[in-house]
Order: structure tokens, then sequence, then C-alpha cells
């Protein structure tokens, strides 16, 4: 498949046009208004320092449907122990900071370059990107940010400083987005920490079917509130 360069009318290809690794397109900017188009089409930003904007649309796509999160032994356990809080949006641009930051045994570049930060602050503030955080003692220790269309959750980073933090908060996400009737959370790329955790991969047009439904459902109010706190169990 050809490499689609996007100009500065706000559109994408075909999501199915994407290559076998799954880029589709690039160049265009990170606006509110091509992000959410992007997500709305199966498509995502994807880019390190000194690259363009590259544009994904991975086949197979990696998802978690709500009601299959998998919580092990040990995991458990430390949920009971209950020592942490779980919010949502109390600490939006904490939370992304520290998903750039590199992890163990990764060198110094980041995926999540400040214009990529700056873009989804702005879609936190007009009410389309959201953090759920874990808290101990006051301290911010894991989290996971994505973005909410219709009836899905696009996942887009998560972080830890203490161990199965982040774990604790998608968990915790997960049975709030089972209650509230959502279609999928998407993982976007296979990992073996998320399949382990409940997720599976379907086909691109399998995930672009399912979103096509789901984008378009009213969004459910109160949701996103910042003054709930989650239950993990």
């Amino acid at each position: 498949m050809p490499l689609f360069r996007l100009s500065e009318r706000i559109d994408f290809p075909p999501a199915w046009l994407s290559r076998s690794d799954g880029l589709l397109c690039v160049g265009g900017d990170l606006s509110p208004k091509r992000l959410l188009l992007a997500y709305e089409n199966g498509i995502f930003p994807w880019f390190s320092k000194d690259e363009p904007i590259l544009w994904w649309s991975p086949d197979p796509r990696l998802v978690l449907f709500p009601k299959d999160i998998n919580i092990s032994k040990s995991l458990n356990k430390k949920i009971r122990q209950n020592r942490f809080k779980v919010t949502i949006d109390n600490a939006f641009e904490q939370a992304i900071v520290s998903c750039a930051r590199p992890r163990k045994n990764e060198d110094k570049g980041t995926w999540l370059v400040d214009e990529m930060i700056d873009s989804y602050i702005e879609l936190h503030k007009l009410g389309h990107a959201h953090s759920i955080e874990t808290w101990r003692d006051d301290r911010l220790v894991g989290g996971l940010y994505g973005v909410c269309l219709g009836g899905s959750f696009f996942g887009e980073s998560m972080f830890s400083f203490e161990s199965d933090a982040s774990k604790i908060a998608l968990v915790a996400i997960a049975n709030h987005l089972k209650k509230c009737g959502f279609d999928l959370i998407d993982c976007q790329v296979t990992t073996n920490h998320l399949l382990n955790m409940g997720a599976t991969e379907i086909s691109r047009n399998s995930f672009l079917d399912i979103i096509n439904q789901s984008v378009k459902r009213e969004d459910i109010k109160n949701i996103w509130n910042p003054n709930i706190s989650l239950k993990v169990i």
C-alpha cells in the first residue's frame, strides 16, 4: 500500500489502506478537530522527536472489552489491601507528563513529545481527553489517559511509579466503563502486559465496524466527574 501525505485539509484516507505495519499517512497537524476525526476512523498519531507526524491503524487491533478485565491473584491481593485511591481527571497534565517519562530499559527518547502533550491537554480542556489516576498517601503513583468518543475509550498511554499502579487504574476504569455500558477500550497495539489483563486482538475491519457505531452513541453525562472516586473491586 502507498503511504499517504496529508494536506491542510482535515481528512484521512480509509484506515484499511494502511501498510502491513499499520502506518497509513504522514503530515497534517494535531488540532482537536483532526485528532477527533482520526479516532472516529480508527486512526491514531504515533511518532518520535524530529519525525513528522505519523498516523497509524494496525491490523490486528488490541482491544479490551470492559467485561473481560482480568485481575490476577497477586493484583487482587494488592487491591484488597485498600492502600490506593483512584480518581478521574484530578491531575490530567501531571498524568500525561508522567506518561512521557522514559520507561526502564528504554533510551531517553519518547514518542510523547511536547507537541503531543500540548494537543491532548487541549483535548482535555474541551472535554474529550481524560485521565485516570492512582494515588497512595496523596501521591500520584500511576495512571493512564485516553480519548472518549461515544461508547469507546481510546487508551493512549499508562505509567507507574509503583508496582501495579497503572494496572489498578486500568481495572478501575474498565469496571467503571462496564457499568456505564461502554463498548470497548482501545489498546492500539499488542503487549503481553495488556493481554494478561484481558485484552484481545481483533481484525482491523472488526474494530472499524464496532467503533463506526460506538462513536455515534450519545455521551453519558457525568461519567468523567472529577469528584468520583473509582471503585477497583
